[in-house]
């Protein structure tokens, strides 16, 4: 146990999220790179066409890619090119565009969000058949993209043939399916840390468009939108300016988007992040007061903790609610975060819990 009248001095790096994480030194290197000389815009230049080709080597020869500002721009583009009129996005009850979009999905586009009930934020393709059965009539929007986020909004993963499940029925039933890829490199270094891994569980698994997340993993803005249904990208150059998401500089995002796919950075940083994550669990799930419920798969732990303590120990290290109702809380780890991070935090949450009670 930390003893001693003061609290431990608390980490260099904080746990309230990966966003919290500045720029990979490689990745602010390509950036101001980048910014030598002049370049056209609006993708007319060498770094966004690179970019455009090191995501078919990774989807495959058929896929077509669109840079992006952000995380919900990439989702509500995505969704615009797939959906019809009167049709509706089936998404997890925790899903980001469900729950941390402000709604975007629904103003922007002008249609409904079908959130169904998943304690860790996963579909079952028997949710899907369920709900086609009863949204038959006219009276009812029609299901037509299912969009999952791998990983869940609550650190859960799909496993391939859970993904390849979902789009047979999917596809059967006539949707297509969506993937918001937010924290996609910690899945993938997850899931084998290799391309094949990716591919799995997307290209493999019949998945239709990608949401490519980024900015999570060490860039500082920027995104994409792969989709590995060519059909359809008809619309996308069209929707992507119409939706406020076409970078007139787009060199600014496709350089350090390039050098975070170089070489396996992405994925690298990602297992990075995951092992972090673990250590920290093996480090508290034995204080008393710490209730833990699995080790993580990926860079986010969701423990319960003593009430009287949640305040204070985020006023020394500041970290998010998660359910205040159930004294859950939400720590994340990034691509920055040490050993000595992981130490310096569990000391401290060690010190509150001696205190407790």
């Amino acid at each position: 146990m930390t003893s001693g009248a003061h609290a431990p001095e608390p980490p260099e790096h904080g746990f309230a999220s990966d966003n919290a994480a500045g720029m990979h030194p490689a990745i602010a290197e390509a950036l101001l790179a980048a910014n030598r000389g002049r370049a056209l815009a609006y993708g007319d230049d060498p770094w966004t066409r690179r970019c455009e080709e090191r995501m078919k080597e990774l989807f495959g020869g058929h896929a077509e890619s669109f840079l992006v500002w952000g995380g919900t721009g990439a989702n509500v583009m995505a969704l615009a090119t797939m959906l019809q009129p009167a049709q509706a996005v089936v998404c997890s009850h925790w899903a980001h565009i469900h729950v941390d979009e402000a709604a975007a999905p629904e103003r922007i586009l002008g249609a409904k969000l079908i959130a169904l009930a998943s304690p860790d934020g996963t579909l079952q393709p028997q949710q899907l058949e369920r709900l086609v059965e009863t949204s038959r009539g006219v009276h009812h929007a029609q299901p037509g993209v299912v969009s999952i986020t791998q990983p869940t909004e609550l650190g859960a993963l799909y496993r391939p043939d859970q993904v390849g499940a979902l789009c047979e029925t999917a596809h059967r039933l006539g949707l297509t399916v969506h993937l918001d890829g937010a924290r996609l490199a910690n899945a993938v270094a997850a899931l084998g840390g290799t391309e094949a891994a990716l591919r799995a569980f997307t290209v493999d698994a019949g998945v239709d468009v990608v949401s490519f997340g980024a900015t999570k993993g060490g860039l500082a803005y920027g995104e994409a939108v792969v989709y590995l249904d060519p059909a359809l990208a008809r619309r996308a150059p069209y929707v992507r300016k119409q939706v406020t998401q076409l970078p007139s500089k787009m060199r600014f995002i496709a350089a350090p988007l390039l050098a975070y796919l170089e070489d396996d950075l992405w994925i690298r940083l990602g297992g990075h992040a995951n092992t972090m994550a673990h250590r920290l669990y093996e480090r508290v799930r034995t204080i008393p007061g710490v209730q833990l419920d699995r080790v993580p798969d990926v860079n986010s732990i969701y423990p319960l903790l003593p009430p009287s303590i949640i305040a204070d120990l985020q006023q020394w290290s500041f970290f998010w609610d998660w359910d205040v109702a159930g004294h859950q809380v939400r720590w994340m780890t990034a691509w920055d975060t040490t050993d000595d991070d992981v130490e310096r935090f569990a000391q401290g949450v060690e010190w509150w819990c001696s205190r407790s009670g």
